[in-house]
């Protein structure tokens, strides 16, 4: 999907502006890690490595999305009645302590299921749909899922099961708060959206 440039520029400026203010301060990760383990260990596992399929890793994401997810939460641009409920107790200083603790702690690895759904979801990955104008992934966030800091999400080693569900959120309007994503999600199927979050469980 082609956005305009002018677009494109000011959500990078946008983005790099909210990576500024948020290292102006300097996280407290001891504090982050106190309140993570308070109020969102039961979900997320002790060091962000969910090891349930529904609840996403954290652990290696980068600080500046986890803020902006954990801000959206709380104001309710993104819908999650359980997210909302954590979110709200939390004060902006909280967050950051939380995005940047949880930015330093290393991911495990994932791994793909469907051998026929990984050769699907690394074409459409790596290279977007062109006849339907669906960009590549790997275009955002970056050939191997690590993301671009301040940008675009870290995705390597996802679970599946999770991805599989925000791109069908986003396609159905049930997560609204990335209109490129939304925009991307509604050209495609069913079977190409389990494939490509089989393939990004096993990036590396």
């Amino acid at each position: 999907m082609k956005l305009p440039v002018s677009l494109l520029c000011a959500a990078a400026a946008a983005a790099l502006s909210f990576s500024v203010q948020a290292q102006a301060v300097k996280p407290d990760l001891a504090r982050g890690a106190a309140v993570f383990g308070q109020a969102c260990v039961a979900c997320h596992a002790a060091d962000g490595n969910s090891t349930t399929p529904v609840n996403p890793k954290l652990a290696q994401q980068h600080p500046e999305y986890l803020i902006k997810q954990l801000q959206e939460y709380k104001s309710g641009k993104r819908d999650n009645a359980i997210m909302k409920g954590m979110a709200s107790t939390l004060s902006d200083e909280d967050m950051r302590n939380i995005g940047f603790w949880l930015a330093s702690q290393r991911a495990t690895p994932g791994a793909a299921t469907d051998k026929e759904l990984v050769t699907l979801g690394e074409r459409i990955y790596r290279g977007g749909i062109p006849d339907r104008q669906i960009a590549a992934c790997a275009a955002c966030h970056s050939p191997n899922g690590a993301g671009i800091p301040a940008q675009y999400p870290r995705l390597s080693g996802q679970h599946a099961e999770y991805t599989e569900t925000q791109l069908r959120h986003f396609r159905d309007g049930t997560r609204a708060n990335n209109a490129q994503m939304t925009g991307v999600a509604a050209k495609m199927n069913d079977r190409e959206i389990k494939a490509v979050a089989d393939y990004i469980a096993g990036l590396r």
